[in-house]
């Protein structure tokens, strides 16, 4: 007979116009189930808060459905200890579903302790996590704007990508906005509207400029322009009040800023995905696990199968990888240079660089545990000391290798150690 863990809890079965929520209390191992349907409306939902403080009840468990959670939790977030489930984790046999069983069966594993609740911030870290996805979300349809922009110019036979480095750069800017309203001029000389750094270029910018722009690409480029333009204003506001927000976790921000190829933005997004209180998390590795950048488990029959890092972390592992290419050219810590090679000779470049993301949050965790912030001195001692055992173990393996290679060709090497002092 499996435990029992929680005497009276509630399972809630989540949809977006109603919930179902079964209270299970057991008294001499024998459960009594109270059940009751509330819609989504926050009226209803004090009505549960209420309904559930009648029952002294305080443990709740419930299914992650989509966003539909959300108002749930928020109502009774300071009045219960609730656990949030993957459905995944917790879903009923097929073929005997019903609402009322899924609340039923969602009480019964949470009573015993079997179900294994997600990790969700406080209020503050939940806000300003929102606001940074959105801005991903921004980031990400700007970036699809430029790319509909520059096909329009290879469809009008304008090759200035091929010439400059960002076309979407000052000179470059200026050139296409130009030929844009001035679509019947031919052989224009372009030289007036490139900058200083430009001015060797301007031949070859003139002849990738000898296209034609037709009303039709005038005007999808003029639309991608305006709401490239509009989403860049969208940014800059949603920077302010993200500005404002992380305002209240400067201090963590400023201990995370301290680990190399990490910035204050980059901290900052780190902040709203892990929170500031490591104690939800059981070790680094348990948090590296979490954000998707270890391998996972799969094993039947004494075989291992696929073990690829998880697709976990959809937001923060992009991050942290963009954070691992900048420490490895870090000039100030060397480490992670070091580690990154040492891998890439084993293991490829893709594995190397998931192996310093994962080195980066394990920092990341420490620091906020130990509210420190990053010493490097720690690492260039391990640096130094592994860089002289390498160059001792390189000059033994290349002594060892040069005589194994002229016993190949025939000759009898006779290894010699010479104790006299050098003259």
């Amino acid at each position: 007979m499996l435990k029992i863990i929680y005497d009276i809890c509630c399972g809630i079965d989540v949809h977006k116009k109603f919930i179902v929520a079964t209270i299970a209390k057991t008294e001499n191992n024998i459960t009594t189930y109270i059940r009751k349907n509330f819609s989504t409306l926050t009226g209803n939902l004090l009505l549960l808060k209420e309904w559930l403080a009648v029952n002294n009840c305080d443990i709740v468990c419930m299914e992650s459905t989509g966003k539909y959670w959300i108002p749930i939790y928020n109502v009774i977030e300071d009045s219960c200890k609730i656990t949030l489930a993957n459905p995944r984790y917790i879903k009923n046999i097929p073929g005997k579903k019903t609402d009322s069983r899924d609340s039923m069966w969602i009480a019964d594993l949470h009573k015993h302790g079997l179900v294994r609740g997600s990790f969700i911030p406080p209020k503050q870290i939940r806000e300003l996590r929102d606001l940074l996805r959105y801005r991903f979300k921004l980031v990400n349809m700007r970036s699809s704007e430029k790319n509909r922009f520059q096909n329009s110019l290879t469809v009008s036979n304008l090759m200035i990508s091929n010439i400059v480095s960002d076309t979407f750069g000052k000179s470059a800017s200026a050139i296409i906005r130009y030929a844009m309203n001035n679509p019947d001029k031919k052989d224009v000389d372009y030289t007036s509207f490139l900058y200083k750094s430009m001015l060797p270029k301007a031949n070859d910018v003139n002849a990738s400029m000898q296209g034609n722009i037709s009303k039709e690409q005038n005007s999808k480029m003029t639309v991608c322009l305006k709401h490239f333009d509009y989403i860049d204003s969208c940014i800059e506001q949603l920077d302010k009040t993200i500005g404002l927000v992380a305002g209240d976790f400067k201090h963590q921000i400023e201990l995370l800023s301290t680990i190399p190829g990490v910035t204050s933005k980059s901290a900052s997004t780190i902040i709203s995905e892990i929170g500031t209180d490591m104690s939800a998390f059981d070790n680094p590795k348990h948090l590296c696990s979490w954000a998707g950048l270890t391998p996972q488990n799969n094993e039947s029959a004494g075989k291992k199968k696929s073990v690829r890092i998880s697709r976990a972390g959809v937001y923060i592992k992009p991050l942290l990888v963009q954070c691992a290419n900048a420490a490895i050219k870090s000039k100030e810590c060397t480490y992670f240079l070091y580690r990154y090679q040492a891998i890439k000779r084993r293991r490829g470049h893709k594995r190397a660089i998931i192996a310093i993301a994962r080195m980066l949050l394990t920092c990341a965790y420490s620091i906020l545990s130990k509210n420190e912030p990053f010493d490097l001195s720690i690492y260039e001692s391990y640096l130094e000391k592994n860089t002289r055992k390498n160059f001792a173990n390189s000059q033994n393996t290349s002594i060892e290798y040069a005589i194994s290679l002229l016993n190949s060709f025939g000759f009898d090497v006779i290894k010699k150690v010479n104790n006299s002092a050098s003259p």
